[in-house]
């Protein structure tokens, strides 16, 4: 098993509460990044704390994120070299107890710790494109690439996995034979399935023109994993 090593001169991040929770395996970590499409970036500016859904990918050993030249507090905790924070998180599923005390929630969660550094131009085209592919596989091959204009107004940056926290929980109720509960009582996991719905056209887009393969193949996919499930 690999494990998320913080870098030498920070302590290793430890989880309080719940601790037997908390994963090491960088595996696991990859697995949830790449599972998931939307992270929180959170970071303090002028005293006040902002949280920020954003789209991502992971690219090797760091999560990318991009915004517009105007965005605000991303670039600029990147230029004041701030320590930002980004949350992942999985519902897999909720766990009905015999009691709402013990009811809980089967779940993959991760946050990031570290500074932005903005990706230079060479690297930023290779990142944008990976971020595309992340969201929607196979779809910059359909349409036009991006005009200059639009590349100018665009940032890339880039968040190391080097200081990483995960916490997870993947089993049913707790329960047994002597816990006092009525066990006539229906206790268990109601797993949490998400898959993509029909395509619905623009309204400027012609009645009867085909859908693009990238769109097809990913309807294809969630109806392929609705019949195995």
């Amino acid at each position: 098993m690999t494990t998320i090593d913080a870098p030498a001169e920070l302590p290793a991040r430890r989880i309080r509460r719940l601790a037997e929770r908390q994963t090491t395996d960088r595996e696991a970590l990859a697995e949830l990044l790449d599972g998931e499409l939307v992270g929180h970036l959170a970071a303090v500016a002028d005293g006040v704390p902002i949280v920020v859904p954003m789209g991502y990918a992971r690219i090797g050993e760091a999560v990318y994120v991009h915004g517009s030249t105007g965005g605000g507090f991303a670039l600029r905790a990147a230029a004041e070299r701030a320590t930002v924070a980004f949350s992942v998180t999985a519902l897999d599923g909720l766990v009905y107890a015999r009691s709402l005390f013990d009811s809980s929630m089967n779940y993959r969660s991760a946050v990031v710790y570290g500074v932005l550094e903005e990706v230079g131009r060479d690297e930023a085209d290779a990142a944008l494109l990976a971020l595309s592919e992340r969201l929607m596989p196979g779809r910059s091959a359909e349409v036009r690439a991006m005009r200059r204009k639009e590349v100018a107004a665009t940032r890339v940056l880039r968040l190391a996995l080097d200081d990483v926290v995960m916490k997870a929980r993947a089993h049913g109720a707790s329960e047994a034979l002597d816990d006092g509960e009525d066990h006539s009582q229906w206790a268990g996991v109601v797993p949490l399935e998400r898959v993509w719905g029909e395509p619905q056209p623009s309204g400027l887009t012609p009645a009867g023109t085909p859908l693009p393969e990238s769109v097809r193949a990913l309807t294809t996919r969630a109806r392929r994993s609705r019949s195995i499930s």
